[in-house]
């Protein structure tokens, strides 16, 4: 079933950071999807909230597989929920775990699917209090392959 997104106010792709109310939201929607990870392997929860362009917010858990290469991290999950509805453009994405002493990163495949959708989106990292660190793909990702850098033909 397709999941009902979350409206925020859409505002205008300035390569701002987000206003502090949007965050907060991003954090605990991040925190509430991470109640719904499947990690009986690593008992690693993480949660995923992403925000589009356009003020939608799709959320993302960590699903995890007896055979560990299938497993699927919150934020791919919350970004393929996105593209599955029709979303490509996005503003921020917000990631949650149990971690209290360090802020939670994406994986290096993660950053590669996050870098598919552009260079100038931010992400936010956060410990368990909801503090946060904030990069955009490109500063966690830097002199990336992309779409841009493949020879498109029709």
């Amino acid at each position: 079933m397709a999941q009902m997104p979350i409206n925020l106010a859409p505002r205008p792709s300035t390569g701002e950071p987000l206003e502090p109310a949007q965050i907060e939201k991003l954090i605990l929607l991040g925190q509430e999807a991470k109640k719904f990870a499947y990690c009986p392997y690593s008992n690693f929860p993480v949660g995923a909230a992403l925000l589009t362009l356009d003020g939608k917010i799709f959320s993302g858990c960590n699903i995890e597989n007896a055979s560990y290469p299938l497993g699927t991290c919150a934020e791919r999950t919350a970004i393929q929920k996105a593209i599955s509805e029709g979303y490509k453009e996005f503003r921020a994405i917000a990631i949650t775990s149990n971690m209290k002493n360090d802020f939670i990163a994406p994986c290096g495949a993660c950053r590669q699917v996050m870098r598919e959708f552009g260079k100038h989106w931010y992400v936010y990292m956060t410990k368990e209090d909801g503090t946060y660190d904030v990069r955009t793909v490109h500063e966690l990702l830097p002199a990336s392959f992309g779409p841009d850098d493949l020879h498109k033909t029709k």
